[in-house]
């Protein structure tokens, strides 16, 4: 499975992003070198684009992947069914839900075959969950101090309200289909969909 290695600080960084929005308390106390310098209408579309990739930890080709099933999706604009498909994949549920203290270590634990969807096992981090859906960690996995670790990180962070949560269970439900307001992450979609257009 191929990953962006590159240093978190400093990608955060150069994209102007807290690095709260991946989970990690760090803060970084350099300043931007090319700050006040003017950019393009392109340069800011991809921007936008690559802030989104870095969020929620996707490659090109399954990002434009998504943005195509998107486009062909009933109802909603295709920037606003864009963020909504990034929001649903497992991973970044289960990251939600509180279940893991970053993006990264929430795929781990769905390909190290800890989750359970509707009962049954889901090995994929890009699984599209739907509303209703049930989210479990398997009970030989749950005694271990990894998820008392998390779980102390996490237990302080607001689950959104399309989520529900239940760290004593280990159980999470899909509520509902978030909407973009419900979506607190700050990538402005519509750009995207213009660099996608092009």
């Amino acid at each position: 499975m191929a990953r962006d290695m590159g240093p978190v600080l400093k990608r955060c960084r150069a994209l102007g992003l807290e690095p709260a929005y991946l989970g990690i308390d760090k803060k970084s106390n350099r300043s931007l070198s090319r700050a006040g310098k003017k950019t393009s209408e392109y340069g800011a579309q991809l921007r936008e684009k690559q802030k989104a990739k870095f969020i929620y930890g996707i490659l090109e080709k399954p990002f434009r992947n998504l943005f195509a099933r998107a486009q062909k999706m009933k109802g909603g604009t295709t920037g606003e069914n864009l963020m909504t498909l990034l929001e649903l994949r497992l991973d970044n549920v289960l990251f939600r839900l509180g279940f893991a203290r970053t993006r990264a270590e929430a795929r781990q634990i769905v390909t190290h075959k800890h989750v359970l969807v509707n009962g049954k096992c889901v090995n994929i981090p890009s699984y599209s969950l739907k509303a209703g859906d049930t989210i479990e960690i398997k009970e030989k996995v749950r005694g271990s101090q990894r998820y008392k670790d998390i779980f102390e990180v996490t237990d302080g962070r607001s689950v959104p309200a399309w989520l529900e949560s239940n760290h004593e269970t280990f159980t999470g439900v899909v509520k509902e289909i978030p909407t973009r307001d419900q979506i607190d992450v700050p990538v402005n979609e519509v750009l995207i969909v213009e660099l996608y257009s092009k």
